[in-house]
């Protein structure tokens, strides 16, 4: 049983990770705010430009004409996975359930014969899957030393991923990140980004005309590496807000659990000393009667 002593120390030692869990919770509160708005105002665009692209894409399909990006090389045996997650922990199972997703996609095409290659953005994604691929890791980006997601970030990711997929390095490139939903709820989401993927809204198709200058296989061939770097930016923003919002919802378990261990151990603390005080009564009620 420990001593009084000892359940004065741990009960100083939860009080003070309490405080730091509610101080961590109240950043990431704040900083939510901030990553939620830059989420929540990227989707309009991307949501447009997609459609735009979608309908693009429809005019050409896969014709010979198409852009490289577009049609693909013809073959699917060499895949890039791109793992986006945070630099840092304490956020819930924010990183763990990105890196599984992106294990169980690996794993699924390693025994369909694939060849397998993976770039990590973040420290937590490259720790989480060092140990089990480690040796199909080709790039690694590192945004510790970024306060803040600009697009310039996601471009320079898109420029190195481009450039890969011109030397011939891969045929299909997927990328892995949560999906911002609510601050209890971040969807891990697979989405492929080479070849393009589009799906053309419904006021794109119909009996609406567009007639496009230069031409539909021009306009690609300069917006597609464009889409990715901007598909890319979207999901770092949805990562940005999502880890912000996993952390909260973790800091605030860990406040109330935090809470909840200070209350049984107060209670075990009262019950030791009260013991002991009536143990020293007992012995002074003896040695009076001895007397």
């Amino acid at each position: 049983m420990p001593s009084l002593k000892d359940l004065k120390n741990r009960i100083g030692s939860v009080k003070n990770t309490r405080k730091i869990t509610k101080a961590m919770q109240m950043v990431a509160a704040a900083k939510l705010r901030r990553a939620q708005e830059a989420a929540e105002a990227s989707r309009p665009y991307t949501e447009r430009f997609n459609a735009v692209m979608g309908a693009l894409a429809a005019s050409v399909g896969s014709s010979e004409n198409a852009p490289l990006l577009l049609r693909g090389t013809g073959s699917e045996q060499n895949h890039l996975l791109v793992v986006l997650t945070a630099e840092r922990g304490l956020c819930g199972g924010f990183n763990s359930n990105i890196g599984k997703l992106a294990k169980q996609r690996a794993t699924e095409l390693l025994a369909a014969g694939k060849s397998v290659k993976i770039i990590t953005v973040g420290k937590k994604g490259r720790d989480n899957m060092r140990r089990e691929f480690g040796e199909y890791f080709i790039g690694h980006v590192d945004l510790s030393e970024v306060k803040r997601i600009g697009y310039e970030n996601a471009q320079n990711i898109a420029k190195d991923i481009l450039t890969r997929f011109d030397e011939g390095e891969f045929d299909v490139a997927t990328m892995f990140y949560a999906q911002f939903e609510n601050v209890v709820s971040q969807i891990p989401t697979a989405q492929q980004i080479i070849p393009a993927k589009f799906e053309a809204s419904d006021d794109q198709g119909g009996s609406t005309f567009y007639e496009y200058e230069p031409g539909e296989e021009a306009i690609l061939a300069d917006l597609l590496p464009r889409g990715v770097a901007t598909q890319l930016f979207a999901a770092l923003l949805e990562n940005g807000a999502s880890e912000q919002g996993a952390r909260m919802s973790a800091m605030d378990n860990a406040t109330r659990n935090a809470g909840d261990m200070i209350d049984k151990l107060t209670i075990e603390y009262n019950r030791s000393r009260q013991a002991v005080i009536t143990n020293e009564l007992i012995e002074i009620i003896s040695g009076a009667e001895a007397l």
